[in-house]
């Protein structure tokens, strides 16, 4: 048997260097934090990254696509799932990552955009969707599900119910209102929010 002919680059076609992509990807999240997508173009993108323009053209034709792809790429990194053994652990180790992103200096400047812009287009609207609510959603599952496993909660417990009693006032604290957490905040909502599901 022969072995297959590897495939060779079409002459002419131009090559994407991946250092080149990711000092791009770099840009737009500190461009949106510094400007919002409103305000954000790909001049300022490429500027920011140290590109001509025509590198972030040939990767992305819009800077909607641009950020839909970015959007995308962090849904697919997924959120890691607590593993303590017991519903309290899981609760507060959730609500420590969460509370985590949602700190970050870039992260509390992006969303917040994001979210005002998904009101208008639908396509962010659907992206933001799936980072932000079905990664979690699937997380929940299985928080609640092992927690039923050990008898810590009732069968009929609802993991998307779970989940907004959960991280709810997190986002609404950190996204929405945008006060600081007061110390020993995440502790008291862990234990809140467990109470709450197990009554």
């Amino acid at each position: 048997m022969t072995e297959p002919t590897p495939r060779r680059t079409p002459a002419g076609a131009a090559v994407l260097r991946e250092d080149v992509t990711e000092a791009i990807r770099d840009a737009v999240f500190e461009e949106l934090a510094a400007v919002g997508f409103a305000r954000m173009s790909i001049e300022g993108i490429a500027r920011r990254a140290g590109v001509g323009k025509t590198a972030v053209y040939r990767r992305w034709k819009s800077k909607l696509s641009l950020v839909l792809d970015l959007v995308g790429a962090f849904a697919a990194q997924g959120v890691p799932v607590p593993a303590t053994g017991s519903l309290d652990g899981d609760v507060r180790a959730l609500l420590e990552m969460a509370s985590y992103a949602l700190r970050h200096p870039i992260a509390s400047q992006v969303i917040p955009d994001l979210l005002v812009e998904a009101a208008r287009q639908p396509e962010i609207a659907d992206a933001i969707r799936a980072a932000l609510l079905d990664g979690q959603q699937g997380v929940m599952a299985r928080i609640v599900r092992e927690a039923v496993a050990r008898g810590e909660l009732p069968e009929d417990t609802d993991p998307a119910e779970a989940l907004d009693l959960v991280v709810g006032p997190l986002y609404w604290r950190l996204v929405v209102v945008r006060t600081p957490l007061p110390e020993g905040y995440v502790d008291r909502l862990a234990r809140a929010a467990v109470a709450a599901l197990r009554a």
